[in-house]
């Protein structure tokens, strides 16, 4: 088969790991920066063009999409999805899991359990916010209560714009900075019980393909492994696994990474990925998930154009 990758490098490693997969199961590989595209509607087509070459013959795209270019990069992956190309995660799942609070509506929505949470865009309100995610006491009772809080860019990765706040006043200060430059921010509760620790899951169709339980340094409260975090496999219970798949299959994911955190009230959802590194997870596990994401987009193409004859 024709497998395009679309990524902003070549040189990532999930990116490299899924072309070197492609290559050792015989199929032809093409590595394009989505944002290095041309689009057009050409005769009532939609065509696509790297650099001077268009970009024709395809028979799986899959997307390696981040939060750069975001707008555009998705533009490219609706036109491949316009060319009947079977994309492994369509533009619409991308960009609902990149909304952290579009995606926690749907999963809510879904009755899947998320961590209280709250979007709101005036000063005025925060002392209500923070007092509704069950973080702080009544502030009828105690007004100079204190945190934390999680706040979160409706946007980010990789830890990246997740900030505890532990102070009304610190609160007040970061949205007031980030409202200014035109940011929606979420309120989240803290769930001081998780220890600095989450669990990641990848689900790939409608399995649980891998999991890793990820711990957060020393001072620091994020478990990503891009913020020094460290990880372990682990073997996922039952439950977990019915969560991380509904999760992904909520926001009409077929390749996801799912974040869990464990509270006193059970697991929760705090996060879905559309395009979830896997390199420590490869590491971790010893599972080839690059192999598992071409074998499964070989598949999920050859059954989309078997549906379309």
């Amino acid at each position: 088969m024709n497998i395009l990758i679309l990524s902003r490098k070549a040189t990532y490693y999930s990116t490299k790991a899924l072309k070197q997969a492609a290559l050792a199961g015989q199929h032809s590989v093409l590595v394009v920066d989505p944002l290095k595209c041309t689009l057009a509607i050409r005769d009532k087509k939609p065509v696509v063009y790297a650099g001077l070459k268009e970009l024709t013959g395809l028979d799986a795209v899959i997307p390696r999409i981040g939060t750069v270019g975001l707008e555009y990069a998705l533009a490219v992956v609706q036109h491949f999805e316009d060319q009947k190309v079977p994309v492994l995660n369509s533009a619409s799942a991308i960009m609902q899991a990149k909304n952290k609070f579009a995606s926690l509506q749907i999963l809510n929505s879904a009755g899947l359990p998320v961590p209280r949470t709250v979007l709101i865009r005036s000063i005025a309100q925060v002392k209500k916010a923070v007092t509704s995610v069950g973080n702080f006491p009544d502030i009828r009772r105690d007004p100079s209560f204190g945190g934390p809080v999680v706040l979160k860019l409706l946007k980010g990765s990789q830890g990246i714009g997740v900030i505890l706040a532990k102070t009304l006043e610190t609160i007040t200060a970061i949205l007031n900075a980030v409202w200014a430059l035109d940011y929606d921010v979420i309120i989240q509760e803290f769930i001081p019980e998780a220890g600095g620790q989450d669990i990641r899951v990848l689900v790939l169709g409608e399995q649980v393909i891998a999991a890793m339980r990820r711990r957060a340094k020393k001072n620091e409260f994020r478990s990503n492994i891009h913020c020094g975090g460290s990880a372990e496999k682990i073997v996922l219970p039952l439950l977990y696994q019915k969560l991380a798949v509904r999760a992904a299959r909520a926001l009409k994911l077929q390749f996801a990474g799912v974040d869990l955190i464990e509270s006193a009230r059970g697991p929760l959802i705090i996060e879905v990925n559309a395009s979830p590194g896997f390199e420590e997870m490869e590491r971790v596990t010893g599972i080839n998930i690059a192999k598992k994401v071409i074998n499964f987009s070989v598949k999920f193409a050859r059954e989309s154009l078997s549906f379309k004859k």
